[in-house]
């Protein structure tokens, strides 16, 4: 679904990301992991077209991607960060369907999507009336989930999207988002510091360190298989809550 061929990205004098080459494969969970700073957000903005790279190219769907075809591109994207991203102006049915009016659907065809994402998401549907700020984070975040895939998108990218939440609804989150995506059977993209939640979701993991691919496959692999004594690292310093999700 993604091909990245040579990208790299630089700022200023910080070299956010080195020389890539990677592809991602359709329909299937791939995470990206490591820890601050290693480049996971740089490789998610630059294949959302957010940021272009300084060299090197990004195919989407065996298109490059360029300024050109950016915006028909990005339709065919869902894409959710941290905060969820709402607009506290808009109650959260208008951030939902914001892009879908944007693209003048059909009412009826908009008021039946809704219903399929408000029932997808588990969100009350009174609750689509109120702002972001009288909604709690959880909420926030299934809000921004049904805004991602209003239009049906082909891939769906997510840049932590749970990591300001506490455990709790963290957790709950997380067996809910790993439902969607196997029911939804879509190319998935998401950015996690957490490896235990990195092993939850993934088929395959991106490990990376210092804007470079350390080690990528699948979660046994990176726990099982170590490629660099850093992924040995990385793993035993988050091995408890691995061991407790097994368990």
């Amino acid at each position: 679904m993604f091909h990245l061929i040579g990208v790299s990205k630089t700022y200023d004098s910080h070299v956010a990301l080195q020389p890539t080459t990677l592809r991602i494969e359709p329909r299937q969970t791939t995470v990206f992991i490591g820890p601050s700073g290693c480049g996971k957000s740089t490789l998610l903005r630059l294949m959302v077209g957010l940021i272009q790279p300084d060299a090197g190219s990004v195919e989407f769907d065996n298109t490059p991607l360029n300024k050109g075809n950016l915006l028909p591109s990005r339709q065919r994207m869902g894409y959710v960060i941290q905060d969820g991203g709402l607009f506290p102006h808009l109650t959260a049915r208008q951030n939902v369907t914001l892009a879908a009016h944007y693209l003048r659907y059909p009412v009826t065809k908009i008021n039946s999507r809704v219903q399929e994402l408000t029932d997808l998401t588990h969100l009350e549907s009174t609750r689509l009336q109120l702002f972001p700020a009288e909604l709690s984070g959880g909420q926030r975040q299934r809000v921004s989930l049904m805004r991602a895939l209003m239009l049906d998108p082909a891939v769906l990218l997510l840049d932590e999207p749970l990591g300001a939440l506490d455990p709790m609804i963290r957790r709950t989150l997380q067996i809910d988002l790993k439902a969607i995506f196997k029911k939804l059977a879509k190319t998935v993209v998401l950015v996690t510091h957490d490896l235990r939640e990195a092993v939850f979701f993934a088929d395959t993991i991106v490990l990376l360190r210092d804007g470079k691919i350390v080690q990528q496959g699948p979660p046994q692999d990176l726990l099982n298989k170590p490629a660099d004594p850093f992924v040995t690292e990385f793993v035993n310093a988050q091995r408890d809550p691995i061991e407790v999700l097994d368990a």
